[in-house]
């Protein structure tokens, strides 16, 4: 299946892969990594260097204005997690709201909203961890909406949403339920976060605190044609499902890439006895080598619609959480007491890798998926 393709908008003119990731790069290695322990420990959400990311043209390149190359988003994704998970998270939520504005083929999503989202001058991000779960038959949607004049209204709380505050906005999906009760359809729509949007603090996490997540309460929330995706939406979600998981292997390739930076920091004082652990550098970097060439590959054809291509795109975000998980947890046994202190990037990686192996779609979510599509089996 192709990706819907839009006429260019006034946007900033196209730079090579060379010049974005040069300028992504110097952003995340400079100013983003001197953060990431006030992102991760004091909950800062950092949205200067989101915006300055946005300038260099980090969160436009997987859209078709930006020539559909989601290899570079990837690589863009990849380099600011390697410093920062969770602003890697945040990068990732910021590049799916983009692709749901771009495919949605709504001018009011595709005009000035989204040249302003691409250069981060505004900034959303997606509610669609409770609708991906639902249409896999794990659990209810919770979002609910009602047909009126001039669109839906919608009603329900989702208990996380990451990447959202107030003036801001993100992707969301609600059943359209008839009159006797039963489900008629999805829609998918831009929710703004206006005064009328109830934000509830969520508990504390271990890691994360940076990514802005709260609980969404709706009561009658009007969407109007403006701020439609689409209706009916699991034809739209069908399409760009496999961008959207795809997506998230940056995150995971990035935080194993610091991990191995962390084993190879200390390989000259340690190395001597690090040999005896088990995921040593060259063991892991082998792994990422061959992940990141199979990701590679995948990102040349984001719009293939096969039940291949998208078992393969599960397969290697499974691959990409597990190789994160093991590379952060060795990254710790090899600094020793060093990688446990509250402030060392180790300690920070293996909860940041254990977000990437539960953060929706999960590993258990994936392999769920997987297994309905190889015995073709349609959800409820």
């Amino acid at each position: 299946m192709n990706a819907v393709e839009f006429p260019r908008g006034p946007i900033e003119p196209a730079r090579s892969d060379s010049q974005v990731m040069a300028d992504v790069t110097a952003i995340a290695d400079g100013p983003l990594a001197q953060a990431a322990h006030r992102i991760d420990h004091d909950g800062y959400y950092p949205l200067d260097i989101m915006g300055s990311l946005g300038a260099a043209g980090a969160f436009g390149a997987h859209l078709a204005r930006g020539g559909n190359r989601v290899g570079l988003a990837l690589d863009a994704m990849r380099a600011v997690s390697r410093r920062c998970g969770a602003t890697g998270f945040l990068t990732w939520a910021h590049d799916v709201c983009g692709l749901y504005m771009e495919q949605s083929g709504n001018p009011a999503l595709t005009g000035a909203l989204l040249d302003d989202h691409t250069m981060g001058r505004t900034f959303g991000g997606t509610a669609l961890s409770n609708p991906m779960k639902a249409l896999a038959g794990i659990e209810k949607m919770l979002l609910r909406a009602v047909k009126v004049p001039g669109g839906y209204r919608v009603s329900g709380a989702l208990p996380w949403v990451s990447h959202i505050a107030p003036g801001q906005y993100c992707g969301a999906m609600a059943g359209v339920y008839r009159d006797d009760g039963s489900l008629s359809h999805e829609i998918m729509f831009l929710l703004h976060i206006t005064p009328d949007v109830v934000l509830r603090p969520c508990p504390e996490f271990s890691g994360m605190e940076g990514t802005s997540t709260w609980g969404v309460r709706l009561d009658n929330y009007l969407v109007s044609e403006d701020a439609m995706i689409a209706d009916p939406a699991r034809a739209f979600i069908a399409r760009i499902r496999a961008v959207f998981v795809l997506l998230q292997a940056g995150i995971a390739i990035g935080v194993a890439q610091g991990s191995l930076d962390a084993i190879r920091e200390v390989e000259p004082v340690l190395g001597h006895v690090n040999q005896f652990l088990e995921d040593g550098a060259a063991e892991l970097q082998a792994e990422y080598d061959e992940l990141g060439g199979r990701v590679a590959r995948l990102a040349k054809t984001p719009y293939d619609g096969s039940k291949d291509y998208l078992l393969d795109v599960l397969d290697a975000r499974v691959q990409g959480a597990e190789l994160a998980l093991r590379a952060a947890n060795s990254s710790l046994m090899h600094q020793g007491a060093r990688g446990y202190l509250t402030s060392a990037a180790p300690q920070r990686r293996v909860r940041e890798a254990q977000f990437v192996a539960i953060v929706t779609p999960a590993i258990k979510h994936l392999r769920w998926e997987m297994d309905r599509l190889s015995k073709e089996e349609v959800p409820a």
